[in-house]
């Protein structure tokens, strides 16, 4: 079975870069020495050996830098400033910069704007952005190989408890079938991104396309819906959130996902996972909801007043027989007990050891906040560990 996406596809070049053909691992090489499709320069350009060449026609312009992004943690320091050319193209070069998927944007003039001709673009809590897609000597854990696809479908429904339409995206695995019950893991993004965020710079489904074919993860079901429930900038943005995506939960999402498909219906076959607000909401949600869940993974999250916040949870005599698999994990840049995310991990772990609750700890992926931590934590551990027991 061949991926879709309905409505939101990154589609990646293969013969000349980023010329839209392929689901190609390394779109950014210059093969052809063709321009992306509307561009005015080939932008940014992977080298052979991994060097990154930016460029931006702006005659006009006073000055071009790179603005400050995760990308950074791909090369060790290096020039930010570009250089203007007589022909009007400014240009920088950096790295050679590690490989991995990047998001970086530009400063012209003061302005932060994503590239102008780079045709891979992001969007999430900070839109529009550009991508930098640097290959290593093949396809990566996160690309589509030449293995059996899963499908992820779109959903749409009318959620009464927000008053509006949202969107859910599910990933089926390969051979899916209603002879056979799976279970599903129910996984949220952060804060201010969007339900298609975790398939398209998540790579969710290529990454247990992947995991499957190797025998590394066991067949389930992907559902990833909105948690976003109240607008970003409402003044009680963090306090109604739990709360309303709870009951989305209990009255439109795990009811849609059990009435079409063929699912676990127990706690036994249900993980509640995310990362950032998305992990945030897991514990909120997630710990309360026992009757729901039996798995949780809280990536680059945790409460920094888990000790009351999850008291109930945490205080459970039968914590431990509840729960077949809990994951607390972060990148391996992300400010240990330092910072909002790096303290509430910090606390979250802290207090699920004073009370004996078994849990997995892990950081690494190289990463900080960001898609490499999460794209890694998800492949290395969260998919692995779930449904063991």
């Amino acid at each position: 079975m061949k991926s879709t996406l309905l409505g939101l596809a990154l589609a990646l070049g293969v013969s000349g870069q980023q010329a839209h053909v392929n689901l190609e691992w390394n779109p950014q090489a210059n093969r052809e020495n063709f321009k992306p499709f509307g561009a005015a320069a080939i932008s940014p350009e992977v080298h052979a050996d991994r060097r990154v060449t930016f460029r931006v026609p702006a005659p006009g312009a006073s000055e071009v830098l790179l603005a400050p992004a995760p990308l950074q943690l791909g090369y060790a320091g290096g020039e930010k400033k570009f250089v203007k050319g007589a022909d009007g193209v400014w240009t920088l070069t950096v790295g050679p910069v590690t490989p991995n998927m990047y998001v970086y944007k530009l400063m012209i003039d003061g302005v932060s704007v994503p590239d102008p001709n780079n045709t891979i673009a992001g969007v999430g809590d900070q839109p529009p952005y550009s991508m930098l897609v640097v290959a290593g000597d093949g396809p990566a854990y996160y690309d589509a190989k030449p293995v059996s696809h899963g499908t992820v479908t779109r959903h749409v429904y009318h959620s009464t408890v927000t008053g509006g339409e949202r969107e859910m995206y599910v990933y089926l695995p390969p051979g899916y079938t209603a002879k056979k019950k799976y279970p599903v893991l129910y996984l949220f993004g952060g804060s201010g991104e969007m339900a298609g965020n975790w398939a398209i710079e998540g790579r969710a489904n290529f990454i247990l396309d992947n995991l499957l074919t190797e025998g590394k993860a066991k067949p389930m079901i992907i559902a990833m819906p909105n948690n976003q429930m109240v607008h970003r900038g409402d003044p009680g943005f963090r306090e109604k959130g739990p709360g309303l995506l709870e009951k989305d939960l209990r009255d439109h999402i795990i009811p849609l996902i059990d009435k079409t498909y063929s699912t676990v219906r127990s706690p036994r076959g249900r993980a509640m996972a995310g990362l950032s607000m998305g992990g945030g909401h897991t514990q909120a949600v997630g710990f309360r909801s026992l009757d729901l869940f039996g798995s949780f993974g809280i990536l680059s999250a945790g409460n920094r007043e888990s000790e009351t916040a999850s008291a109930t949870f945490l205080n459970d005599p039968k914590v431990n027989e509840k729960v077949d698999y809990l994951l607390v994990a972060q990148g391996t840049f992300e400010p240990k007990g330092m910072g909002p995310t790096g303290a509430g991990t910090a606390a979250l772990k802290a207090a699920l050891e004073k009370h004996n609750v078994k849990f997995v700890y892990y950081e690494g992926g190289g990463g900080a906040h960001d898609w490499a931590t999460w794209r890694h934590l998800l492949a290395e551990r969260l998919l692995p560990g779930l449904w063991r027991k």
